[in-house]
């Protein structure tokens, strides 16, 4: 793909901003490494899948990679803080949770994998207690966006970085994207660089690591992959390769970067039409109504995300563009085999797993 490497968007004017909020993370950082403030650790291995900015890196492919690597092995439970769901403390998966419930993208873990336990809490630790409580025979918990949250010590940290967004490059919020200076990598047991639009070469990889002062051994890099799209009700598989140059597509997401999926849909067609909205999105029903008339209009197939599905599926509005609607799911491959053998083992051990 050709899409590169870009400087974030900054906001040099809010650097005093900046430097305060770092200095409070700095703060804040140092009280958990000196023991003033308490972090708990459990008798089950816990997994951590965090980044260091807001905005889309990857986790939920990530987290969908890991399930699908222990699930033969051991009994999962994955906790959210359930971002933007209107539900308080802590809510566990069902079929008739909606994303209010429990947020877009445990929703959307859910609905692939209704055979492990999925909850939401924004408090990690009471979380991970009534897991253990309600469902006694959990062997691994894997923690979503749980980088900053320093009360649970987890038995394996790993940070995502986007490629295309490099954070060595970045602010500190509100001047950039950044949650915590780049020296949070130091507390990740691996980073992996997601969304690398090409092969890195072993030069490569080096600058990456000099750059975000982190040990190249365990730094690995993926891509962004595509499965076959599929109805949004019916679930029926389509083949990607039946678009053609004559097809008109329009593309919905509420997702931080759209980028790579209007460009992977260009190489069928050019006629590519982008309906962006901000991440986590909630769609009104004057919006779906919008991309009715756009798409009946244009004759045209309107491809989404799986985290957009699970909010149109929540506010039953997919019966309503169902007939042409499919969803495109994402993951993330590693780039090399022996980065893939390696990460692959460092999951695995840290869940007390044999492959």
């Amino acid at each position: 793909m050709s899409y590169r490497k870009e400087i974030p968007h900054t906001y040099k004017p809010l650097l005093p901003l900046a430097w305060l909020y770092s200095a409070g993370v700095w703060m804040r950082n140092k009280l958990f490494d000196r023991g003033i403030l308490p972090v708990e650790e459990f008798s089950i291995p816990v997994i951590s899948v965090g980044n260091l900015t807001v905005g889309g890196t990857g986790k939920t492919p990530i987290i969908e990679y890991i399930i699908e690597l222990l699930s033969p092995h051991k009994r999962i439970a994955v906790l959210s803080r359930g971002y933007r769901r209107k539900s308080k403390g802590y809510v566990e998966a069902t079929d008739a949770c909606t994303v209010a419930d429990i947020g877009d993208e445990p929703l959307q873990i859910y609905r692939k994998y209704p055979h492990i336990v999925v909850a939401v809490d924004g408090n990690r630790r009471r979380g991970i207690s009534n897991i253990l409580q309600r469902h006694p025979d959990t062997e691994v918990i894997l923690l979503d966006d749980a980088h900053q949250h320093r009360y649970v010590r987890p038995s394996l940290a790993i940070v995502l970085c986007d490629y295309n967004r490099p954070i060595y490059a970045d602010y500190p919020l509100p001047a950039g994207r950044l949650r915590e200076p780049m020296s949070g990598l130091q507390r990740a047991d691996a980073v992996v660089i997601t969304k690398c639009p090409h092969q890195l070469s072993h030069e490569e990889l080096a600058h990456e690591a000099k750059m975000l002062h982190f040990d190249n051994q365990k730094l690995y890099t993926s891509h962004i992959a595509y499965d076959a799209p599929y109805n949004i009700k019916t679930k029926e598989c389509s083949d990607i390769a039946t678009i053609t140059a004559q097809h008109n597509i329009i593309i919905l997401t509420g997702i931080a970067n759209p980028a790579p999926m209007q460009e992977y849909i260009s190489h069928y067609t050019r006629r590519v039409t982008l309906m962006p909205y901000p991440d986590h999105h909630n769609f009104s029903k004057q919006e779906i109504e919008k991309l009715q008339r756009e798409a009946v209009e244009k004759e045209a197939i309107i491809i989404t995300t799986e985290k957009d599905a699970a909010r149109l599926y929540s506010m039953n509005i997919a019966d309503k563009i169902a007939e042409r609607c499919y969803v495109l799911p994402v993951k993330h491959h590693l780039q090399h085999t022996s980065e893939q053998v390696d990460f692959d083992k460092l999951i695995l051990q840290a869940a007390g797993a044999r492959r």
